[in-house]
């Protein structure tokens, strides 16, 4: 992650009784590992953990981190979306964005990517020219966010939310770096506009320090390990990288740096409660709207890749 520059804020602290407020462990599960894309290697966050716990999230994967070699990275060719957001937050390295629908840039260190497919729209992620011929550390995070019935079919939106932009909380005693993304943090907000309430924050503590993040009671808690060892929950259940926490209910979420520090992306929010039909690129809420989806597909009518169109970079 690149250096902090601005001032922390403070994190307001937690006056009821921790024992009665913080949330406790309900499950441990551990990613799997995969490929995604044109073979780019991933860890499948969410396998294994029922919908139910995830609404309103439909789909997470940890990509990389790989120290790749010159030519060697990789990225997705052109392909469809409906009926959901994309967010892709990148710890390390670069991504080109571009869509159908004119959004697009640069994803660096830091920054976020979040688009909302909506009705339908073409996109691209790849890295550019420069990282394929020098190779270099790659890391990032790609998250589904679903939509609401209401909402599947809005007009596409793209918001780049670079890495100035986010919300920087410190825990009181210095111990913890918060990067609030989306949604509010103990009265902190982060830049990202949500259709529905959420919350998505980077959470880094150092080894052998402690946080209590307040989280509001009506959303799930999800955190997923990032890197580092440490230890989370009422209890101090021990997590490992590559774990994802599904917690129980209460007010806030206590996380604890174990012999290394500790990153863990907190994700939440007010479960969405509708049915769910996902294929492929396509998050709907019954099976004839998936058909429906792959037919404007075929028909073009979930856009046209523009002319001159960026296109993954091969070298020779």
């Amino acid at each position: 992650m690149p250096a902090v520059t601005a001032d922390p804020l403070t994190l307001p602290r937690i006056e009821a009784d921790p024992d009665t407020v913080v949330r406790s462990v309900k499950s441990i599960t551990t990613a799997p590992a995969g490929f995604e894309g044109e073979g780019f290697p991933v860890r499948r966050a969410f396998a294994g953990v029922a919908p139910a716990e995830l609404d309103p999230f439909i789909h997470m994967d940890q990509m990389g981190e790989i120290d790749y070699a010159p030519g060697e990275p990789k990225g997705t060719p052109w392909h469809p979306h409906r009926g959901f957001e994309t967010v892709t937050y990148m710890l390390d390295g670069t991504f080109l964005h571009q869509d159908s629908h004119g959004g697009g840039g640069v994803i660096q260190g830091g920054g976020t990517q979040w688009m909302t497919a909506g009705a339908g729209i073409l996109h691209i992620e790849t890295p550019p020219e420069a990282l394929v011929v020098s190779g270099g550390l790659f890391h990032g995070v790609q998250l589904w966010v679903n939509l609401p019935a209401a909402d599947k079919m809005i007009a596409p939106r793209y918001q780049n939310l670079v890495g100035d932009s986010i919300t920087l909380v410190a825990s009181p005693d210095g111990g913890a770096l918060l990067r609030v993304i989306a949604g509010e943090v103990g009265g902190h907000r982060g830049p990202g506009a949500t259709h529905t309430p959420i919350a998505v924050l980077h959470a880094t503590v150092a080894a052998r320090a402690q946080v209590t993040v307040p989280w509001p009671v009506e959303f799930n808690a999800l955190g997923y390990v990032l890197a580092g060892t440490g230890s989370v929950g009422r209890h101090g259940a021990p997590v490992d990288t590559g774990q994802l926490v599904v917690f129980g209910p209460g007010q806030a979420m206590t996380l604890r740096g174990g012999a290394r520090p500790l990153d863990v992306l907190l994700l939440g929010g007010t479960p969405l409660r509708e049915p769910v039909v996902a294929h492929g690129p396509f998050v709907m809420n019954t099976r004839s709207q998936i058909i429906e989806a792959m037919e404007d597909y075929q028909a073009g009518r979930l856009g046209v890749v523009p002319e001159g169109a960026i296109q993954p970079y091969r070298m020779s």
